[in-house]
């Protein structure tokens, strides 16, 4: 993805057309980032368009320094991130979870989710509970630590890694299935 200076400078002014334009340059790249942390098509294309907003609002503050890609990236994740919080204020049947060490990434793990294809992977993923959903996808897929994940989710760093091993333990089991 190679957003022009000037499609940007367009946009800082506000031109509809521009906007309608970077929209559908970076729709796949968000999208794709949405539908990780989303369970339905709908509620990520709606994620997509709140992120897409704050993108237009904050574009003023973007530095050329710094790549586009990251810097909406970061947006739509702290979006996705938002938009968790406020859903996880009303589910009141969270379950606690505990301290519990980060387990070892798993060669039978590994082996097996190279021979899968990505849509296959995904729909694993999908399965998680949505807050180990979340843990996973901000450490395994986007490189967050733990630390910045507990911050980000309102959790302790101890329950963050709790959840990464608990998705890791459920996806190996429903790859056992599968393979």
């Amino acid at each position: 993805m190679n957003i022009e200076i000037d499609l940007i400078t367009a946009c800082v002014r506000k031109e509809r057309k521009a906007q309608y334009e970077l929209y559908k340059q970076v729709f796949r790249y968000l999208m794709s980032i949405c539908i990780r942390y989303t369970h339905s098509y709908e509620d990520a294309n709606a994620a997509l368009n709140m992120g897409f907003l704050k993108i237009l609002n904050s574009i003023e503050k973007y530095r050329t320094d710094v790549p586009f890609k990251s810097w909406i990236r970061k947006i739509m994740i702290n979006v996705l991130i938002d938009e968790y919080r406020k859903k996880k204020k009303d589910d009141k049947n969270m379950r606690v979870a505990y301290d519990y060490a980060e387990g070892t990434p798993l060669v039978e793990l590994n082996n097996a989710i190279a021979k899968m294809d990505a849509e296959r992977i995904h729909r694993l993923i999908m399965e998680l509970p949505p807050i180990s959903q979340k843990v996973f996808n901000l450490f395994v897929i986007d490189g967050f630590e733990h630390k910045e994940i507990a911050s980000m989710l309102g959790i302790t760093e101890g329950t963050s890694k709790w959840h990464l091993h608990n998705s890791r333990e459920q996806l190996k089991e429903k790859l056992a299935k599968v393979m």
